[in-house]
């Protein structure tokens, strides 16, 4: 058992190391690209910037545990983004189509006319107001305006009050819906006692809506649950919150008594609000079909070349964050870029990120190894693509490809015909020989409308890099993005309606070609292997200061789950068409050994539980797990231990991870692995094989109960199914080692050797699995009753075992000589 465990850990560890053979660390240059794209140039006199444009897509689904004053302050931070002003389009995606987000995004867009203005007059980081006023250094460094204090106290105070109408949204909404349900039904009675004059008068029972400030029916979600208003059942909704500013700069005057804004552009990006419709009978897809709903709609309104997915509760830290991103996709091959991953970072861990939420092992470690391949993975948020890329085509000049490994030298062949044949060609799919795709099969794929097939050549066009160079190919003029966007008509916004209906993906190619990819809990890493498979390369993009930041789910409950559903995806991957075993000769081959990893890591869990309970067998049995302890097995060991140590050192050293972040790293793994991981892959077999879906729910963004802790979460214990296997381990373990010293102690002649090794190994699980049994513990004798009763049964039924199994010497019955008086 043990040899077979040694060879898959031997497998996963070759598949986990493969792709690490190339790392890359890359550098941008923001005063390269202003040069070229906002100062005047021959082919641009005017100087007006060049720069493609870009839609951001926020996601959120539920109120309750995505706070909108969360959301609110992630919209803030991008509509003061230092990008063109007119180039930027924000949508955000409310699938439970609640009235408190829509509310919440108005009182934002307001609040924007002061805050936006208030960070490009005074260059504020970070440009999200919460995070901004939370900051503990001085906030009046380097500032050299005479009213910077004046400024930030106004808007300090203007924010508090922003907070205090999003904190009391709900109560307001309550009120003026009872108000209004009231007012109704006093009219319905009204309008009985003029019908029915002398007849006795029936109660009127009227469904009680949701209102809106305008005193209209909610046409989303109700707080009470009606007909076609419900989160599976209500009508498509776009709202324009802010509409597309002008071509030009409009600066500020003095005469607003808030904040001086002379000199300064006042003008803010076009913010959308979108929640796609939703009928009983359509399987909507989750966040993946709202995602597509919202690539089409904002093909339709703003068409930028360029898309920038964020979580609600992930915002812009950097507000030059889509310079470094466009740095990449405007260079030259730029144009062979499907996205730009940036890095997860996050706010609110605990200092000793006790369940390694920080993951600073992947995104520091593996992902920029895999950006010395065919690039990282997609991880489903701060992510800036091509928008053709989405819309399913391959990358220009895609068959002039490399082959061979990626490091180890490309055999490069010299295709010139080839070359000059795919020099300009544009939107090609598949192995067509046309030079460009034929429009007139696009509804096939896109749906039936027309301004959305018209919007793909343009988005082409516009996401190409500057032709200002003979070495560029399929380039675009300079100059050629200067010209004004077309007006937003209300005809726009009712196509953009149409294409956002539950119906309009039926027997289209979106989700399984075109968009986000359906049928996997990780439809992220889904979406990303697919335009890797058809050619496509991505690219890493580490900022000196960090681009985006979020929140982690800190509790141990939460943290578990969270990783379930990653591994489950994992395990759909494997089991599905998208499998790397599958993949196209398009695709790397170190790079599809790092898919293969991402669909395989889970059965590691397996021989994991296997291994964990290994040492306490050996202190059961009284055999040490290596039978003779020869000088060739130590000499052995030895070797591997160091060359494995030496291997960490290094990834740890280029990586820039500190020790203690890598051995969180390692414990968690040990702990996900033996429950999470697990746990993924029994799921998975079970829709495998059974066709049963696996339903999850979102992650909580909201804090603790314990307002006066940062930290409250951390504590907070919430029994799950998932705690069962690291409990019994840990049991199981400690029992072993008792087991094993009574023994040794009252035995003729003491192996002290082999107590020590089996209580080693004992002790080298039990270390793991510490940061799993503090997080059971909690804070103030908050630990479940539960916990105690699974970890009492659990010891007295292995005890029980222990003695049947092996009796007491002397007894030749189960449970020894021992009798009831």
């Amino acid at each position: 058992m043990s040899v077979v465990c040694e060879i898959w850990f031997a497998f996963s560890w070759i598949l986990d190391q493969l792709p690490k053979l190339c790392p890359i660390n890359r550098a941008t240059d923001l005063n390269v690209l202003k040069e070229k794209f906002e100062m005047p140039t021959p082919g641009n006199p005017t100087g007006k910037s060049d720069l493609p444009g870009v839609d951001i897509f926020v996601s959120t689904a539920d109120p309750e545990k995505e706070p909108p004053l969360v959301t609110a302050n992630t919209i803030l931070s991008i509509l003061a983004a230092d990008y063109p002003v007119e180039k930027l389009a924000c949508y955000v995606s409310d699938d439970g189509g609640a009235l408190l987000t829509f509310e919440a995004m108005a009182e934002a867009a307001s609040f924007a006319n002061l805050w936006v203005p208030f960070c490009r007059k005074h260059g504020i980081e970070p440009r999200n107001p919460d995070s901004y006023f939370s900051l503990k250094k001085d906030p009046y460094k380097n500032k050299v305006l005479g009213d910077f204090v004046k400024d930030r106290r106004r808007v300090k105070r203007e924010y508090d009050e922003f907070k205090v109408r999003i904190n009391g949204l709900p109560d307001s909404i309550r009120r003026r819906s009872d108000a209004y349900h009231a007012r109704e039904e006093l009219k319905a009675m009204k309008e009985q006692r003029q019908k029915r004059d002398d007849e006795p008068l029936e109660i009127i029972k009227i469904k009680k809506a949701t209102w809106m400030a305008d005193g209209t029916h909610w046409p989303g979600t109700w707080l009470t649950t009606a007909s076609e208003h419900s989160k599976g059942d209500h009508a498509g909704i776009i709202q324009v919150m802010l509409k597309p500013p002008s071509d030009e700069p409009l600066n500020g005057t003095s005469e607003d008594s808030r904040v001086d804004l002379n000199d300064v552009d006042i003008r803010l990006p076009m913010l959308v609000y979108v929640s796609r419709e939703k009928r009983p009978g359509y399987d909507h897809n989750k966040k993946a079909g709202a995602m597509n709903a919202l690539v089409r709609a904002s093909a339709i309104m703003s068409n930028g070349a360029f898309i920038l997915n964020l979580d609600c509760d992930h915002y812009i830290y950097n507000s030059q964050a889509m310079r470094e991103g466009m740095c990449f996709m405007m260079d030259r091959g730029g144009d062979r870029l499907c996205y730009v991953q940036f890095p997860q970072r996050f706010e609110g861990i605990d200092p000793s990120d006790r369940y390694a939420n920080r993951n600073t092992v992947f995104f520091d470690g593996n992902m920029r190894a895999l950006d010395g391949l065919q690039g990282p993975v997609y991880v489903g948020t701060g992510c800036l693509f091509r928008r053709v890329a989405l819309y399913g085509f391959d990358p220009p000049r895609s068959k002039e490809r490399s082959s061979g490994f990626c490091c180890f030298g490309r055999k490069r062949k010299n295709h010139s015909a080839i070359a000059s044949a795919e020099e300009n060609r544009a939107l090609r799919m598949g192995d067509s020989d046309d030079e460009e795709m034929n429009l007139s099969l696009a509804p096939k794929m896109f749906g039936n409308s027309n301004q959305l097939i018209d919007s793909i050549p343009v988005a082409e066009f516009q996401g190409r890099p500057l032709a200002d160079h003979p070495s560029v190919k399929n380039g675009r003029p300079p100059g050629a993005l200067t010209i004004p966007r077309d007006l937003l008509d209300a005809s726009t916004v009712a196509e953009a309606i149409s294409v956002i209906s539950c119906w309009y993906e039926d027997k289209t190619e979106w989700g399984q070609r075109v968009g986000w990819i359906y049928g996997s809990v990780t439809e992220d890493v889904v979406t990303g292997y697919r335009m890797h498979n058809r050619g496509w390369k991505s690219v890493y993009c580490v900022t000196k200061r960090d681009a985006f930041r979020g929140t982690a789910p800190i509790n141990l409950t939460d943290r578990l789950h969270q990783v379930l559903r990653w591994a489950t995806g994992s395990v759909e991957i494997f089991f599905s068409r998208n499998n790397a075993i599958l993949a196209s000769s398009r695709m790397k081959i170190l790079q599809r050994i790092a898919y293969l990893n991402v669909g395989i890591y889970p059965f590691t869990s397996v021989f994991l539980i296997v291994y964990c309970f290994l040492p306490a067998l050996s202190l059961f049995s009284g055999q040490f797990i290596v039978q003779t302890l020869d000088v060739t097995f130590l000499v052995y060991l030895l070797l591997i231990t160091i060359t494995l140590c030496g291997l960490a050192v290094l990834e740890v050293k280029w990586s820039g991870i500190e020790l203690e972040e890598w051995w969180r790293n390692e414990q968690f793994w040990l702990i996900g692995g033996t429950s999470a991981h697990l746990a993924a892959v029994f799921q998975g077999l079970l829709k495998v094989v059974a066709g049963v879906e696996i339903s999850f729910t979102l992650t909580s963004k909201s804090g603790g109960d314990d307002d006066e802790d940062e930290f409250a979460d951390l504590y907070i214990v919430k029994w799950t199914s998932l705690m069962i296997p690291p409990i019994v381990i840990m049991m199981v373990n400690l029992i072993a080692i008792a087991v094993g010293l009574s023994r040794t102690i009252y035995s003729v002649i003491p192996q002290w050797s082999r107590l020590l090794g089996g209580v080693f190994f004992s002790f080298w699980v039990l270390v793991h699995l510490y940061p799993f049994a503090k997080g059971l513990m909690g804070r103030r004798g908050r630990t479940p009753t539960i916990v105690f009763v699974w970890s009492g049964l659990i010891a007295i039924i292995i005890s029980l075992l222990w003695v049947a199994i092996n009796p007491p010497q002397g007894s030749n019955q189960i449970g020894g000589s021992f009798q009831f008086p």
